[in-house]
């Protein structure tokens, strides 16, 4: 009988042994963006969030689209054509660093350049993607406006026809990288449905304001987007989809990040609390070596492991072109509302100084609170999923 394989030792960092499952393009790519969040973001993003600015993102954004981060998922004019599975990696390190990052790149790609790729005319195609993918050229998405969030179906915003022409009118919420975009995907009513305009924001009637006195993602620009009358020529409309099935598609794309992206910032605070409970003592030891933080530390380790594996079941099943939205909601309900709890119970380890920001605990879990909300709240969530599981509407 030969000799059994010896086992590989235990990783704590990757205790299940995820990593197996990846294969060498995959590491290279996390490794790629794992580097450049520690060279460009880990150093300053205290800085940053204290200050509530995010400076340099076109710089930053033109380097993020130099390592193809930026629409990255997208295939041809200029993007990188990567895995549903890479793009989550990517998402994971940046929100390691930030949730601001990470919402820049996915603003940019799974919803500003997923629109024009998914729905748009080869024109408008050629027009943005390239620059957009380059990060030339920065994009944003108007969907929720100040009295509709959860319910997009009763948007304001409205586009007529004057001529061969289209007027919009209206106002946008809560809109990431607005104020510094060059191009607007705005979802507006019209005779005909719901349709998509793609918006140069240097049209006459467009502006931009930036909102002030956040307390979550800090270091993000966040804006509202004005349109007063904005003259659009009849070329500047997403063929390709009428209805919120576009919008909602969009959606779909990006929330799939966010599922990878919110393990990132649970990650960042775990790893916080593993290293200081090796080196805070009291009672003339470190606080590692008792009990309670242990059962702390294990109950996080599982939860955020078994959140990466989701994440990555659900990147699997979307590169087979088998992901359902269900399964979307699914991931992200689950995966934001435990990296809170992770980000929560990492505060109490390192006790009053979990709230400085010495240490990335309290910055991720205040970002995590606007991700949680984002893109489809905690009870959109789980009324999609019990419409799924019993077969009946509970939105109305």
């Amino acid at each position: 009988m030969s000799a059994r394989t010896p086992l590989p030792p235990f990783d704590p960092t990757d205790p299940l042994g995820i990593d197996d499952l990846l294969d060498p393009e995959d590491l290279a790519i996390r490794d790629t963006v794992r580097t450049w969040a520690a060279d460009r973001v880990l150093p300053h993003i205290a800085d940053w969030y204290e200050r509530g600015e995010l400076p340099g993102i076109r710089e930053l954004a033109r380097e993020l689209g130099s390592i193809g981060a930026l629409g990255m998922s997208l295939t041809g004019y200029g993007c990188a054509g990567a895995s549903a599975v890479q793009y989550g990696l990517a998402c994971l390190e940046l929100e390691a660093a930030d949730s601001g990052i990470r919402s820049l790149v996915s603003v940019q790609g799974s919803l500003a350049m997923y629109a024009i790729w998914k729905f748009g005319s080869e024109e408008q195609k050629q027009q943005w993607l390239p620059g957009m993918a380059a990060g030339e050229l920065i994009g944003c998405f108007g969907l929720t406006e100040p009295d509709h969030g959860s319910d997009p179906a009763s948007m304001r915003t409205y586009a007529k026809r004057d001529g061969t022409d289209w007027v919009l009118t209206g106002r946008k919420m809560w809109i990431t990288n607005g104020s510094v975009a060059s191009v607007a995907v705005v979802w507006a009513q019209t005779d005909d449905g719901i349709r998509g305009f793609v918006v140069p924001t240097d049209a006459d009637g467009f502006s931009a304001p930036e909102i002030k006195h956040k307390w979550s993602l800090r270091a993000s620009v966040t804006s509202e987007l004005v349109l007063d009358e904005v003259r659009l020529p009849a070329d500047a409309v997403l063929p390709e989809v009428t209805g919120l099935r576009g919008p909602l598609g969009c959606l779909s794309h990006a929330r799939y990040g966010i599922v990878w992206g919110s393990m990132g910032a649970a990650r960042s605070s775990f790893e916080a609390a593993v290293e200081y409970s090796k080196t805070r003592e009291q009672f003339g030891r470190p606080i590692g070596g008792f009990q309670l933080t242990q059962a702390k530390l294990a109950d996080m380790a599982v939860e955020l492991h078994k959140g990466i594996l989701l994440a990555h079941h659900l990147g699997v099943r979307m590169d087979a072109g088998k992901l359902r939205p269900e399964q979307i909601s699914f991931g992200k309900l689950n995966n934001v509302r435990e990296a809170i709890e992770i980000c929560r119970t990492s505060r109490t380890i390192l006790g009053a100084n979990g709230i400085s920001l010495e240490y990335p605990v309290m910055r991720h879990a205040t970002n995590l609170e606007s991700v949680l909300t984002y893109e489809g709240t905690v009870e959109m969530h789980q009324l999609v999923l019990g419409k799924a599981l019993t077969g009946l509407d509970a939105f109305r």
